[in-house]
C-alpha cells in the first residue's frame, strides 16, 4: 500500500530539522540559558526535543525486530519528571543532541517499508511519523522567549 503523504511529512520533517538546526548553530550561551514556560529554558526544550525523538526512533528499531505494538504513556508526566534532566545536561550538548536526534529520526521515517508506515499509523500510535508538529510547536515557544518570532 502506499502512503503519497508521507513525501510531505518527509519534507515536513527535513524543514523542521533544518530550522532547528539553523536556530541551535546561532544560538548564544545566553540565549541557551533563557527561560521559557513553567521552568524550562531553551536549551532544556532542545534536549526535551532530543528525548522524544530518541524515543521514537527506538520504539521504531524495537519494532522492526519484534512487530508493532502499544507503548502507552503519560506524555504530561514524562515531561515533568524529565524536566530537570534536561536542565542538568550542559546547554551547548542539548543543543547538538536535538540537532543529531532530529537528523536520526528523519533517516529513520525516511528509511521505513510502507508495511512499517502501514503498521505505525493503525497499531503503533506512540510514534508520530509527523516530528515536524512537535518541533515546531517548539521552535516557535523558543523564538518568542528569544523575542525572535
Amino acid at each position: 500500500m502506499e502512503f503519497p503523504f508521507i513525501p510531505i511529512v518527509i519534507r515536513e520533517n527535513t524543514a523542521e530539522h533544518v530550522r532547528l538546526a539553523d536556530l541551535a548553530a546561532g544560538l548564544t550561551d545566553e540565549e541557551l540559558a533563557r527561560p521559557v514556560d513553567a521552568g524550562w529554558t531553551v536549551a532544556a526544550l532542545l534536549a526535551h526535543l532530543a528525548f522524544w525523538d530518541a524515543r521514537a526512533i527506538l520504539l521504531i528499531e524495537k519494532w522492526k525486530r519484534e512487530g508493532i505494538g502499544p507503548s502507552p504513556v503519560d506524555v504530561d508526566i514524562i515531561n515533568d519528571a524529565a524536566r530537570d534532566l534536561c536542565l542538568a545536561i550542559p546547554p551547548r550538548a542539548a543543543a547538538e543532541l536535538a540537532v543529531k536526534k532530529s537528523l536520526e529520526i528523519n533517516q529513520t521515517i525516511e528509511a521505513l517499508t510502507s508495511e512499517m508506515v502501514e503498521g505505525i499509523q493503525t497499531i503503533g500510535t506512540a510514534v508520530h511519523l509527523t516530528r515536524s508538529e512537535h518541533k515546531r510547536m517548539h521552535l516557535e515557544e523558543i523564538e518568542r522567549a528569544l523575542g525572535k518570532g
